[in-house]
């Protein structure tokens, strides 16, 4: 078989199954009474063991099967869940994920410590009978039917107990080999345990079936023991007096056909767009060969009024096809923050301290790409609130509050704009220490300093390498992180703020874009060139004579609503040549906006407003100052997008 084709989907299934055990993991660290958790991540174990053992990876099918015991005995009640078991069992997560990142490089991951302490764990408190337990209700009518029907043609009915070796590490394969084998002789009219409970691998060692078939007892034997790890304890004839039976179960054909077309849907599901989306699409698509049909007629006929109507149809079936397509990129937010909770809890054990995490708006979505980049920075933000934000729970008792903080990460749509806040009721950001920072780092003056509003000294912490942590530890201190956190918000064409009460808490507030793929922007003419300035950043825009501009050290400048308002010329920022005939003594002003600062860019022309479809400038080109991207215009020409957070 050739593994490569299924890896990707292989990665996929398998990190969704890490999620989902991390996501149970926690939920019974809370309630460790509720029995539906254990029953997800025991299938999720034993999902991922499958799937790797398909592959041919030995070490995660090994972990995975030990996993898988250790969590039987607990679902079985035959061992208690504790606080040890769990860091266990999420060591065991993080080295499951370690090895599915290293599978390219084919590293190996030593897990001998971990399978001694899972195997140690599963031996440490037994409670219960390792055999098969029979149910004592009599067969049921359809059951003696059937007994009282095979007797009357002649058939034997059989029942089989089979042993499966205690080596075997996929003891559902080897019982689903089990009973193909036994339906091509005959019929399965019962199993202990029952067949769900079989592919759950819900047994030890031993199970039974009862077989209906017009073969000896012989030929059942040699068909059970040709199957590898597989053994036949006990064959007899089975009578409807001395039979004691559990409700009937059958893990025949039909049900292997139902897995697979289940296993085929999941594969499909991956593509994560609503069919209804796609329908849509689709009829949009067909609306657009009629209209181009009919614009092939027209140029035959020349008939203006059918022209009019039909370019009208076609930017009504552009508009919704875009709507439609910028639909399909968005994704819930809840991708992102799923990894956050198993964060948080880990931070706070390793730290000692006690935090609710409370996440809002997880339903909230974004595009693809915004999704794909927003993960670090939301990573910072929050290690750095629990590390050096929330307090310590003595610290709070003694402060008033309660012992637990809380933790706040928000999602909400605003417009055009999704919001993300991340909001702790911790120490604050002393206002006197940044100061104190500042100085240190030589980046103000005092007097500077002592001129500037408690908001902008707050921001200060957005600058590189600045830290008022006064220990540094594994999780923050260093000051690498929130010019790092500025800078990548900023890539993706949003803003953060930050607000602060010292004693209170922070809030740290995150503006993003809907969508990276089309936006609004204002076109702009510098010299024969055009330019797209996206409309987010714009302000409003002014017409200014140039005896107006003044120059205060070096700097240009004008007054507007009696704010000076510092001034970039494009055309030198960008090195466009202005000939004689585009020199005029009026010029137009876009005043941009980058948090709470503003300044005028000075360009020679104002288009209009349009909605444009970035494209990047590709590898050879990325990384020019000034410029976010291209758009390709209704007339063919390209206009480069300018970035206006990069200008400031």
């Amino acid at each position: 078989m050739n593994k490569n084709e299924y890896l990707d989907l292989f990665f996929e299934e398998t990190r969704e199954h890490l999620q989902l055990l991390n996501e149970g993991l926690l939920k019974i660290e809370q309630n460790p009474a509720d029995e539906e958790p254990i029953n997800e991540i025991f299938r999720a174990a034993h999902t991922i063991k499958g799937m790797a053992a398909t592959m041919g990876f030995e070490q995660i099918t090994e972990l995975t099967h030990k996993m898988e015991n250790l969590l039987g005995k607990i679902r079985d009640k035959e061992l208690n869940f504790s606080s040890d078991i769990s860091d266990l069992l999420f060591k065991c997560v993080d080295t499951l994920e370690q090895m599915i990142n290293n599978i390219d490089e084919n590293k190996e991951i030593e897990i001998a410590h971990l399978i001694n302490q899972l195997t140690n764990f599963e031996k440490a408190d037994p409670q219960k009978e390792n055999q098969i337990k029979e149910e004592t209700n009599s067969l049921n009518e359809y059951e003696n039917k059937v007994i009282i029907e095979a007797q009357k043609q002649n058939l034997n009915v059989f029942k089989c107990v089979i042993n499966v070796s205690p080596e075997c590490v996929m003891k559902a394969v080897r019982v689903f080999m089990v009973f193909k084998s036994l339906e091509e002789i005959g019929e399965i009219i019962k199993s202990i345990p029952n067949s769900q409970d079989l592919e759950d691998e819900k047994f030890d060692n031993q199970f039974t079936v009862y077989l209906v078939t017009n073969k000896g007892s012989n030929e059942v034997e040699n068909i059970i023991n040709s199957i590898s790890e597989i053994s036949l304890e006990k064959i007899e004839l089975a009578g409807m007096d001395n039979e004691k039976m559990i409700p009937s179960g059958n893990l025949g054909k039909q049900e292997t056909k139902d897995k697979s077309v289940n296993s085929t849907t999941k594969i499909h599901q991956t593509v994560r767009v609503d069919i209804n989306k796609l329908d849509n699409l689709m009829n949009l698509v067909g609306e657009l060969v009629i209209n181009k049909t009919r614009l092939e007629d027209i140029i035959k006929t020349n008939d203006m009024k059918a022209l009019t109507e039909t370019v009208e149809q076609i930017d009504r079936i552009t508009s919704e096809l875009q709507n439609v397509v910028m639909n399909v990129r968005m994704v819930p937010i809840e991708q992102v923050f799923n990894r956050f909770p198993r964060m948080v809890r880990d931070l706070c054990k390793d730290l000692g301290k006690e935090i609710r995490l409370i996440m809002e708006g997880k339903e909230t979505e974004l595009d693809r790409t915004v999704i794909d980049e927003i993960g670090d920075p939301l990573v910072h933000l929050l290690r750095n609130a629990i590390d050096h934000g929330i307090e310590s729970p003595d610290i709070r008792v003694r402060r008033g509050k309660e012992r637990e903080g809380t933790l706040k990460l928000i999602a909400r749509q605003e417009g055009k704009s999704v919001v993300i806040i991340v909001q702790d009721n911790g120490q604050g950001i002393s206002i006197e220490k940044i100061k104190q920072k500042a100085l240190e780092k030589g980046l103000y003056t005092a007097k500077e300093l002592d001129q500037m509003d408690n908001n902008s000294i707050i921001n200060l912490i957005f600058s590189a390498g600045f830290s008022t942590a006064e220990t540094i530890t594994d999780v923050s201190g260093r000051g690498v992180g929130l010019d790092v956190v500025k800078s990548k918000i900023q890539a993706l064409s949003g803003s953060v703020y930050v607000e602060s009460k010292e004693g209170e808490g922070t809030k740290f507030t995150i503006k993003l874009p809907l969508t990276l793929a089309i936006i609004q922007a204002l076109l702009v003419k510098v010299g024969l060139e055009i330019y797209a300035i996206p409309l987010a950043n714009i302000d409003e825009t002014t017409v200014i004579e140039d005896s107006l501009i003044k120059n205060i050290q070096g700097q240009e400048v004008m007054v507007l609503r009696g704010k000076v308002l510092p001034l970039i010329r494009l055309s030198k920022v960008l090195d466009v040549k202005i000939t004689q005939e585009l020199e005029t003594n009026e010029l137009y002003v876009v005043v941009v906006r980058k948090g709470d600062k503003q300044v005028g860019l000075v360009v020679n022309e104002l288009i209009g407003q349009q909605e444009i479809v970035i494209t990047s400038l590709g590898k050879l080109l990325s990384g020019i100052p000034g410029i976010a991207g291209a758009a390709i215009l209704g007339d063919g020409k390209v206009s480069l997008i300018l970035d206006i957070g990069s200008l400031f």
